[in-house]
């Protein structure tokens, strides 16, 4: 009886002890369950965004060509733990063959990868936007060719492929270094989501900055369907991208090129450091060309192009010499102190005339100077005509000496010298002239004062090309400087808009100016400007060349210049070229002479307009030949 008992006592201890054990483990799967259940399980979102990235706006020239404009560039990167070591080499010559980049440096990259860290590994940033789509594609081809293989991971499994990501934009200059360096060139650097972009460090790329730059990303965002797409819906949300805003300017790319093809051939003639050319509408100050002969390309910058970074038109600034003669001029004729018929000595009496009938060169004496003329003329007496058209130091000074100290001052800062241009460009100098109180020294005196006579033929003072265009704009528009503009309008999120007019200034009267004017034209028919005549249109202008001062010393190097402008009747610009260090000795001497430099530059400008159809000539314009 007691064994029987005890058998079916052991049996139910038996069974307890399994249904418990059964309802722990059931307990505990319960838990696994439920914690599961609570727990974040890695699974795909059902929603899903997306950046597009925005990018810098263009410069674009007048007749629509893009000068300047940005690209998106994007990066190719791989998890280099999911890559099938058995099918390196074929990704490397897959990749290598999309890419165009060379196979032995991706294979290197990958290697050393490998061997040193594994793991995500960024094989191009550069990566246009075709080559892209290219690589998106063969991402594809590779994840069905077993390339990449799973990684278990905490919660399951994951596959990383080919990657290809937006990293930035590249600035492209499609035309190289046309329009330099006006144009300038960018610098680059890493956003805090690591993103590349650029900035503008000299000429329009800098002045313009902040518009170019003005830009908002586009956001794609909503539900997810299988293949990772988004599916859009009214729930979805679309903000459009906003590059920033494009420059148009008044520059026609065909006219640019042409101008700086006659810019090279003209500095390997002339062995010229630099030549520089500006074309100006004279009626509305727009820019239709800023031509220098030294250029570079912004995308490779190498250290012998160091010396043409800067816009030399408004940043180097230089005596003028003999192009500021009729602007001191004007202003005497401003002031009704030049009587008509007038005579002035040329101080030319000390010797005998040589067999053309011409007395010896004038020589002025005062103070401790003496100033001397270049030309010889066959009389001792000249008129208001012989002393500009033939270029006379001491004509021009006798004028000058008739204006007060503060009237000289005053009347050459109105034509805009220490004074900036109001050009569209970064890093404009002023230039420098003397002190008011040094031009009125001797004034009480009735005495000559030679800082208002050096400074009437341009020595003793310095000015840039860009401060004597626009003086140069008033003898070509009744008297009314106008301001050089480059840019035309800004384009933002399709709508046009122009900078607020910079209100023009008349700096002498309409009649004074029509005087100069004439002065101009008679000075190309029958003066220093002769080799820039052109039938059919009407044409004036000024030589100039004057020593270049360094270090308080003239150096036996020269700057040769010709300011004046052309018209057919119809159209009006006004143009200018400095020649900075032609060559002046040996078998072509005489080139550091505007009229040899300068003035053949001048005219070849005029008939690029004229083939171009910027000008057209016309029968019944005549030049004043009187």
């Amino acid at each position: 009886m007691s064994s029987n008992f005890k058998e079916k006592d052991n049996k139910i201890k038996k069974i307890m002890i399994l249904f418990f054990f059964i309802l722990f483990l059931l307990i505990i799967l319960l838990i696994s369950i439920f914690d599961t259940m609570k727990d974040y399980r890695r699974l795909p979102s059902l929603e899903t965004s997306k950046k597009e990235l925005a990018v810098r706006g263009d410069i674009v020239s007048s007749d629509n060509f893009k000068i300047s404009t940005s690209k998106k560039i994007y990066k190719a990167s791989i998890d280099t733990r999911h890559l099938d070591e058995n099918k390196k080499e074929l990704f490397i010559r897959l990749f290598s063959i999309y890419s165009n980049i060379p196979y032995k440096k991706i294979e290197k990259k990958l290697d050393d990868a490998l061997r040193n860290s594994p793991g995500n590994l960024v094989l191009s940033y550069n990566i246009d936007s075709k080559t892209a789509k290219n690589l998106k594609e063969l991402g594809f081809k590779l994840r069905r060719l077993d390339v990449f293989k799973a990684r278990k991971v905490p919660g399951g499994k994951i596959l990383r492929g080919l990657s290809i990501n937006e990293s930035g934009e590249k600035r492209v200059y499609s035309y190289e270094n046309t329009l330099t360096p006006v144009v300038g060139y960018i610098t680059k650097y890493e956003t805090k989501n690591d993103k590349t972009r650029v900035k503008g460090i000299k000429g329009l790329e800098k002045k313009y900055d902040d518009l170019l730059n003005d830009s908002k990303d586009g956001i794609l965002s909503g539900n997810r369907d299988v293949l990772s797409y988004i599916s859009f819906n009214r729930n979805s949300t679309i903000k459009q991208r906003i590059d920033g805003a494009n420059i148009v300017l008044n520059i026609p790319l065909k006219l640019q090129k042409n101008n700086e093809m006659i810019l090279d051939i003209y500095k390997k003639k002339l062995e010229a450091k630099e030549i520089i050319v500006s074309v100006m509408d004279s009626k509305t100050g727009k820019v239709l060309s800023l031509a220098s002969s030294n250029r570079f390309n912004p995308e490779k910058i190498y250290q012998k192009d160091i010396p043409s970074l800067n816009v030399n038109a408004i940043e180097y600034q230089f005596e003028p010499g003999s192009v500021i003669k009729p602007i001191a001029i004007a202003l005497v004729l401003d002031k009704n102190r030049i009587k008509r018929n007038e005579l002035l000595f040329a101080y030319n009496t000390k010797g005998k005339a040589n067999s053309k009938g011409e007395f010896p060169r004038g020589r002025y004496k005062l103070g401790r100077f003496t100033i001397k003329d270049d030309h010889r003329f066959k009389k001792h007496y000249l008129t208001l005509d012989d002393i500009l058209i033939f270029s006379s130091n001491i004509g021009t000074l006798q004028f000058a000496q008739r204006l007060s100290g503060p009237e000289f001052f005053e009347g050459m800062k109105r034509f805009g010298f220490t004074r900036k241009t109001g050009i569209d460009l970064p890093y404009e100098k002023k230039g420098e002239m003397p002190k008011v109180w040094q031009f009125a020294a001797n004034d009480k005196k009735g005495e000559d004062n030679v800082y208002k006579a050096t400074v009437s033929y341009g020595q003793g003072m310095t000015a840039t090309f860009m401060q004597v265009l626009k003086a140069y704009s008033a003898f070509n528009n009744n008297g009314v400087a106008v301001t050089p503009k480059i840019v035309s309008y800004l384009e933002m999120d399709g709508n046009k808009y122009k900078e607020d007019k910079i209100k023009d200034e008349k700096i002498i009267t309409e009649k004074t100016a029509k005087e100069i004017k004439r002065l101009l034209i008679k000075t190309v028919d029958k003066g220093t400007g002769r080799e820039a005549q052109i039938p059919g249109l009407e044409i004036g202008g000024k030589t100039g060349t004057a020593q270049i001062a360094r270090g308080g010393k003239y150096l036996k190097e020269y700057i040769s210049s010709f300011f004046g402008f052309v018209n057919d009747g119809e159209n009006s610009y006004t143009i200018g070229v400095t020649v900075i260090d032609p060559v002046s000795t040996g078998k072509h001497w005489y080139y550091h002479y505007a009229s040899w430099s300068a003035v053949p530059v001048f005219k070849e400008i005029i008939n690029n307009l004229v083939r171009l159809n910027y000008l057209t000539p016309k029968n019944d314009i005549i030049s004043d030949k009187k």
